[in-house]
Parts: structure tokens; sequence; C-alpha cells
């Protein structure tokens, strides 16, 4: 790796140099798990093992799925039923794809949080971070998309109120929505675009998994101090650093055996647990569910949504200015959009010049309110847009985009940190001191 003085790969004489001198992938595996790690990571640093393995899972059963399904109007959701009931372990596969989908959310989000927590989106690691919020999206939008396929209520039904939303943007909206459906209204040609894609955006988000890898790769790990490997030579780096194998690889295994003993008991006995159950109900145009709820994973971000509605005074303002070009539905549709664009960036909103939020208490309230209010966000999702929940979720969207807009930058200049340790060495000392003789 790029920057951190370590021992590279060096072939022996024969077959591993004639390789190494023509395809150096050995040296490419090598550098990369033993790549020298901060020994002071704690358990936050295991979802990335999580996330490479739900990548796989889902790739793989996905195929699968494929060679059994039928992207047609008429026949899809039979297709589906065909699946569960005739294929050999089709239950099961697609049990497990479904819910897979939910593991992939869950570990990306604490993933995501404790990537806010711990500053790892600041200098050097701002294009990693940027890559990581475009493989978040390529997540939501192949999730979204393979929501649609098992053709049930809630897919028709989301699929029309989702695809809705791009008609709303003034004067090329209702091009974007037509190209997007194949037609004026969801249809076959929807679904056909639809799985097309669902096949496609897994592979594009693989490609940029190895791009994010080797991105925070070249500038190292971010650590919970916030304090970068001493890097004047190789045995300053070695009193900060572990190899990655077989140190962390083993502790990220037994993690990720954790993980899938509670997955794949979720699968074995509560497999329908996050799905809805309109959606074993075949799609009809004709009749509209009582209340479209997506799933769990787009919940906060659909709250943002259907919060800013014709009466809320932010809306009136920016709609009188703008001259009615961003009435309502489009103010809704920006506000959703913008939610994760303020999350991505962060990087330039954070103005303090420290890394860790270990050593900001200010920051660390502040933080954990945010947790919080995802959590409401995501909860008021699901319910309906009458009585106190459109104010509930009018308040967290103001605390989600407050907290990036304004308390971050004011922390920057406000917040008095706590003292930091002088090395990553020094910090893990302090937790593992060796016992005195």
């Amino acid at each position: 790796m790029a920057g951190i003085p370590h021992d590279h790969y060096e072939p022996k004489p024969g077959i591993q140099t004639w390789l190494h001198k023509r395809l150096p992938i050995v040296a490419i595996a090598y550098d990369t798990l033993m790549i020298p790690t901060p020994k002071n990571l704690n358990w936050m640093w295991i979802w990335g093992i999580v996330l490479a393995f739900c990548l796989g899972l889902q790739i793989i059963t996905g195929i699968v799925l494929a060679m059994h399904y039928t992207p047609h109007v008429d026949f899809a959701f039979a297709s589906v039923e065909h699946i569960m009931r005739d294929v050999n372990g089709g239950y099961m596969l697609r049990y497990i794809h479904a819910n897979g989908a939910s593991l992939f959310f869950f570990a990306v989000y604490l993933h995501i949080f404790r990537g806010l927590y711990y500053g790892s989106y600041k200098a050097p690691r701002e294009v990693t971070w940027i890559i990581g919020m475009l493989i978040y999206l390529a997540m939501m939008a192949t999730g979204f998309m393979g929501y649609v396929l098992p053709w049930g209520q809630m897919s028709f039904w989301g699929a029309t109120v989702i695809t809705g939303l791009f008609g709303a943007i003034p004067g090329v909206g209702p091009t974007i929505q037509e190209w997007l459906l194949g037609g004026p209204a969801v249809d076959n040609a929807t679904l056909n675009r639809f799985f097309s894609l669902h096949y496609l955006l897994p592979f594009v988000i693989a490609a940029l998994v190895a791009l994010h890898i080797w991105a925070f790769h070249n500038t190292g790990n971010n650590n919970p101090t916030g304090v970068e490997v001493r890097r004047t030579s190789k045995e300053e780096a070695a009193k900060d650093t572990v190899p990655f194998w077989p140190y962390f690889v083993i502790k990220d295994l037994f993690a990720l055996a954790v993980v899938l003993a509670i997955f794949f008991a979720v699968v074995s006995f509560m497999p329908n647990f996050l799905g809805h159950p309109d959606n074993y109900i075949e799609a009809n145009p004709l009749s509209t569910p009582a209340h479209i709820v997506p799933e769990w994973y787009f919940l906060p971000f659909y709250a943002i949504l259907r919060a800013f509605t014709a009466d809320v005074f932010v809306v009136q303002v920016t709609e009188f200015l703008s001259f009615g070009i961003i009435d309502a539905k489009f103010f809704g549709v920006l506000a959703m959009f913008g939610a994760i664009a303020v999350m991505a960036l962060v990087p330039w909103l954070d103005t303090s010049s420290v890394r860790s939020g270990k050593y900001r208490p200010k920051f660390k309230g502040w933080f954990w309110l945010l947790v919080i209010d995802f959590v409401i966000l995501m909860w008021v999702g699901a319910m309906p847009t009458e009585g106190i929940y459109p104010w509930i979720s009018l308040i967290a969207s103001f605390y989600w985009f407050g907290y990036f807009l304004i308390i971050l930058p004011l922390l920057g200049v406000l917040e008095k940190p706590l003292p930091q340790p002088a090395t990553i060495e020094e910090d893990f000392k302090s937790h593992y001191a060796e016992p005195a003789e």
C-alpha cells in the first residue's frame, strides 16, 4: 500500500517470477492480505466483510433466481410462485435473496454511521467516502427495482409512486418518467427495464466496491482515534499496525459467522417478517392499496419526501420565490435526494480539525440525536400521513438537514476537543497495557 512502509511481495525464481512479470495477481493478493492495518480497530470495523459477503450472496442467488423468473406482467407473479413451490430449494433461495437485501442495508447503515462518528470522510479519504455514497445510491436503485419484480400489489404501486416523482421535475420530468416506464404507465416495458437493470447494477456495485477498496488501501484505514499511522519508517509503522492477515481476517470471519447465524435464523423462522402482506396479492392497476409502504430501508427518505407538503411554510416561500416552478411535489423530491446529498458533502461541511468523535464532547450528543432522528424517520415513514405523523416527519426532516448544514459547521468553530493520543501505539497501550511483572 502506498504511503505506509511495509514488506512487499517478492516472487521466488521460476514460475512465480515468470507470472509476476506478466500478471502480478499474486502480488496484489499478498499486498491486500498483508496490508498494514491500525491495531486499535474496534468491532465497528467488521461491517466491510459483511457487506462484501452480502454482495456476493445477492449476485449468486440473484443469478439462480433469474433462471426461473419470467419478466412479463402476465407471468411474473406466477413465476415467483413457481420458484417458491416447484423449484428445488427455490423458497430458500428467494427468502435468502429477499432478506439478504435487508442485511445488506442494515450493514451499510451501520457502516455509514460508523464513518460519520469516527470521521472516516475527512482528508485524505474524501474520494473513498464519495465512492461509498455512489455504492449506496446504486444499492438503493437495485433494491427498488428488485422490489418491483414479484409484481405484487406493493410492487406495482410502489413503482407507480416512485417513478411518478421524476414526473415532478419541471420541463424534462414527464419525458424522464416516460423513459423510465417505457410508456405512459407502469406496464410490461417497465418490468422488463427494471429486471434488466436489477440484474446489471450488482455488477456495477461490484466494480465500485473494488474501486472503494483500492481507494482506502491507498490512503490507509481510519481508526477510532483518527490519528494517522506513522509513515516515517517501517519500524515506526509496525508499532501502529498489524498485518490484515491473520489478525483482522480471523476477527472479521468470527463476526461474519455471528451475523450469519442471526441472519439464517431469521430466514428459517421468520422470513416474511420484513415483507408486506399486500405483495402476496397479484398486481392490480384498478385496486389501490390503503397505504403504500416501501421496504424498511427506504422509509427514512420516504418520510422526508412526504414531510414537505403544500401547507409547510418553507415550501410556500420556495414556491413563491421560484414563481411556481418548485411546487410541493418537486420540493419533496429535492428534499429526498438532498438528504442523501448532504451526507455525501459531509467532508466539506464538517469544519472540525479533529477527526474522531471520541474526542469531541459536544459532537457526541448531536450525533446520537441524529441516529435517533434516523430511526424516528424510519418509523414515521411507515405511518399514514394523518394525525400527528406529518408533524413528526417534518421536525425529524428539519433536524436531519440542520445537523449537516448548520450544526456540523458550527461545532467545528465552537467546540473544544479533548486531548488526543499522539500515536495509535499510545492509544493501543492505554487499552491493552502489558501487565506489570
